[in-house]
């Protein structure tokens, strides 16, 4: 078999030519004045097979297989647009490393991923006009989390859908976390890749069962599925770990719709709470703890996502020792095992994108894709009854972090660390968040048996 180069065509053609020219250069004088054409015929044949050869190789090594798309549905516009676009950084960079690696081995060769945004205005209407603009672009993965009803109307979207097309897709959700979803409204083609609301807290309540100060708690959420399951996770998990504790405040505000929230800083402050419970996120979160801080509000602030996205900053000192939030994992969690992957890990997000305001990192959104890609690799095929087959049963496991897939309800199991706001001068911790100069240290770590909550999900599987 002959051995085929890479050629481009323009040197293609010049072979061409040359091969013609020496053949006939090296023709008996005899030839000359016979039928040119009928003695270069086998001749020429072959430089046109070669021609063909080196053509067709170089078209086929230059054509790239088709990339494998991932469409993400999130608000890119609006007051959370912040979130989508925190959200789009830490996907694309999963990406990037992917195809750095040369992408995703099929049987016909490595297909590099691409991601597609979709803006749904933090609309669930939206969200599923964006879900249909999607799947005709026959993209076979939906990644979206900013927002538990979003993710709700998407699962029963995509229940309808796949049930009547062999396009079938996935839902892959990093953030949307109603227990709901993996408990009663499970469903075969969704995943989820972050602790929900009843794992999160258990982790909060678990740091408050140890704090003999707490004695009244408030407790503020946004006014949707997520914020109600919140305060109704509080309310169980407190009554049974710290009884004593009184719920002196329950309040849920409008998503997105507050731009002052000192008169809710004013209730907290009648209640005479010493603790407050909130769920919020976003700019709803960021401009809470800023109307305590501009009140001097002095009471403990547990949280779920209150270590970036401007809180740190708008608190500044007055968040010191008295905010705490939950996630699988945050830039000083390095120490706990003594990591330096994690740092290693964290740096390059920041060298990547250096700007603070971009400094918002979510481990759990790289597993996601790194699950994702293994899970195409072991199924062979896109196809997502197969991918979601191998997804069921997917481990990931670097060198600082492991978590498992579990197929009963499809909720991923992994670690998860309270942390306390710090200030990065007074030592104790190696990166702040956001440029703020505050971070936070880790204050109580549950390894992945310790987060793992019982599910009601009855699975229905094609």
């Amino acid at each position: 078999m002959p051995i085929v180069y890479p050629v481009q065509p323009a040197s293609i053609a010049a072979l061409f030519q040359l091969c013609v020219q020496t053949t006939a250069k090296n023709l008996p004088r005899k030839f000359i004045n016979m039928s040119l054409f009928s003695r270069l015929r086998p001749l020429l044949g072959w430089c046109l097979a070669a021609n063909f050869c080196l053509t067709g190789h170089a078209f086929s090594a230059n054509t790239p297989l088709a990339p494998i798309q991932l469409g993400m549905i999130e608000a890119m516009s609006g007051p959370f647009a912040n979130a989508g676009e925190a959200v789009q950084r830490n996907l694309q960079w999963a990406v990037e490393k992917v195809n750095a690696r040369g992408g995703v081995k099929l049987p016909d060769g490595k297909h590099l991923l691409q991601l597609k945004i979709f803006d749904n205005k933090q609309n669930v209407e939206e969200s599923l006009l964006q879900l249909r603009h999607l799947t005709d672009q026959g993209i076979p993965f939906v990644l979206q989390g900013n927002s538990s009803a979003v993710a709700a109307g998407l699962v029963d979207a995509i229940n309808k859908h796949n049930s009547r097309s062999d396009a079938r897709v996935l839902f892959l959700n990093y953030s949307a976390v109603d227990p709901a979803l993996t408990n009663a409204q499970c469903s075969f083609w969704h995943f989820r890749f972050d602790a929900h609301a009843d794992m999160r807290m258990h982790a909060l309540t678990e740091v408050i069962k140890q704090d003999s100060r707490a004695k009244k708690v408030y407790l503020i959420g946004q006014d949707y599925s997520f914020g109600r399951q919140v305060a109704a996770a509080a309310r169980t998990q407190l009554s049974l770990k710290r009884p004593d504790i009184a719920i002196v405040g329950d309040e849920l505000h409008a998503i997105g719709k507050i731009k002052d929230f000192a008169p809710y800083i004013s209730k907290i402050r009648a209640s005479g709470a010493d603790a407050v419970i909130t769920g919020n996120w976003g700019n709803d979160l960021s401009l809470l703890v800023k109307a305590a801080r501009d009140a001097g509000l002095a009471v403990r602030f547990y949280t779920f996502y209150g270590n970036g996205l401007g809180a740190p900053a708008a608190l500044g000192d007055a968040g010191v020792g008295q905010v705490r939030a939950v996630a699988e994992w945050h830039p000083n969690s390095g120490a706990h095992d003594k990591s330096s992957a994690s740092d290693a890990f964290y740096s390059a997000f920041r060298q990547r994108y250096p700007q603070a305001k971009d400094d918002y990192v979510h481990l759990r959104m790289h597993i996601l894709i790194e699950m994702l890609v293994n899970a195409i690799e072991q199924a062979k095929s896109t196809d997502a009854i197969k991918v979601a087959y191998a997804l069921e049963n997917g481990q990931f496991q670097n060198a600082f972090h492991r978590a498992s897939m579990r197929k009963q309800d499809h909720q991923l199991i992994q670690p998860l660390y309270v942390s306390v706001m710090q200030k990065l001068s007074d030592g104790g911790i190696r990166f702040d968040n956001e440029g703020s100069g505050y971070g936070f240290r880790t204050e109580l770590y549950l390894d992945a048996a310790q987060t793992a909550l019982p599910s009601s999900c009855q699975m229905q599987r094609p």
